[in-house]
């Protein structure tokens, strides 16, 4: 089919335009004709949206559907960071994507202030994703066979839940009962991916295994919201999902004042009141300052699921007295993030994770994705360094004007 008669077909709706490509040799041809399509229907001009880098043929059938374009997000990058991780080591230039200004110049500050102060300590202490089904039992009295059963069979039932993957390995399954309804949280090891396809995958075949077992019960649904992904909750914040870390550093009392403008009494102030008080009193999950702001601008640059800053942005900055100080950190429970599959395949987002130089996977599976949790912890750390120290000395107004917000 001709282009012109296909366009003709799409206007007059004898063509859903999700089935474009159908009809075309190439995805990127659907793209084209989808958009001008959309530009007639709509009587509008996409110019800008139709430039772009990335190749559509990449994506199709994997990380997007209906493709008219591409958005464009600016990006910097932030350094040097100095970590001093378990697997993040050394001196790093962090990229950013955003269109909010003084962001990047307030976390350079931070990183400055990290650096200078001999680098982030770094320590994922938990690491796994969730899925949690629902099912429905007979009474809530059957909880204790199936608990049994989970209990007694668990090799089995692990077996079957990464029986198509070699990098996808069960943990552990934590039951929560409510009523009849009993909720499995599954949890695992996922290596370098965050996760969530394989997981899921797993997790269905786990839970026909144990249906065959027990036919009066029924899942209803294979995501019970007890996971939990892409919202707030308190489970998250407590049980962590995906890797749960803290980045710390002690900040020499010179290095406040001559960076920060400030004193370490102040700031310790600000953190209590603004960060602990002002959430508890809100109800927030997030007893912090902006942790969403510089887990978005990575996440954008890198590839990662951006619903998941929900989860990144939950957790704890803590500002303690320490010798001639303060010590700093930040408690991240529900970090999620890859070094492969989902959006770190496509060619900028690539490219972003070469500049940290992980790009792929590890030479140990996980060893990525974990390397890249700390060197997002740490940036967060810088983050909530700067912005709590422009609280302190009262420079928060002033930095917005001079950068343009």
């Amino acid at each position: 089919m001709e282009k012109e008669e296909l366009l003709q077909k799409i206007l007059n709706g004898e063509i859903k335009i999700y089935q474009i490509e159908n009809f075309t040799k190439t995805p990127k041809e659907a793209v084209e004709i989808r958009r001008e399509a959309i530009q007639k229907l709509r009587n509008t001009n996409l110019p800008n949206i139709g430039k772009y880098t990335i190749d559509p043929n990449n994506l199709f059938g994997k990380n997007i559907e209906n493709m008219i374009g591409a958005v464009q997000v600016p990006m910097g990058v932030i350094g040097p960071l100095k970590i001093n991780g378990n697997y993040a080591k050394g001196d790093f230039y962090v990229p950013m994507a955003t269109s909010e200004g003084a962001l990047l110049a307030s976390t350079n500050r931070g990183a400055s202030v990290i650096t200078s102060s001999g680098g982030a300590i770094t320590t994922i202490f938990r690491d796994g994703m969730t899925r949690a089904p629902v099912l429905r039992l007979n009474s809530s009295r059957d909880y204790y066979k199936i608990i049994e059963f989970i209990e007694k069979n668990f090799d089995e039932i692990k077996k079957e839940a990464e029986k198509d993957s070699k990098f996808r390995k069960l943990i552990k399954i934590v039951p929560y009962l409510l009523g009849r309804n009993l909720f499995l949280r599954f949890v695992f090891d996922t290596g370098d991916s965050m996760g969530m396809n394989g997981v899921t995958i797993g997790t269905d075949a786990a839970i026909n295994l144990i249906e065959s077992y027990f036919p009066n019960i029924e899942s209803i649904s294979l995501s019970g919201n007890l996971c939990t992904d892409k919202k707030s909750s308190a489970i998250n914040l407590i049980e962590g999902r995906g890797k749960s870390i803290t980045a710390e550093v002690i900040i020499p009392n010179d290095i406040i004042k001559r960076k920060l403008k400030t004193d370490s009494k102040t700031i310790i102030e600000v953190n209590y009141r603004k960060n602990l008080l002002g959430s508890a009193q809100a109800g927030s999950y997030g007893f912090n300052a902006h942790f969403a702001n510089i887990v978005a601008a990575v996440f954008l640059a890198t590839g990662q699921d951006i619903a998941q800053v929900v989860e990144g942005s939950q957790g704890f900055t803590t500002v303690e007295e320490d010798t001639n100080g303060v010590y700093f950190a930040v408690t991240m429970p529900s970090l999620e993030v890859a070094t492969v599959g989902g959006g770190t395949k496509i060619e900028t987002q690539k490219e972003a994770l070469g500049i940290l130089g992980l790009s792929g996977g590890g030479k140990n599976s996980g060893d990525n994705s974990k390397t890249l949790s700390e060197i997002i912890a740490s940036t967060v750390l810088a983050g909530e360094i700067s912005l709590i120290g422009a609280l302190a000395a009262r420079h928060l107004a002033k930095a917005h004007i001079e950068y343009g917000r």
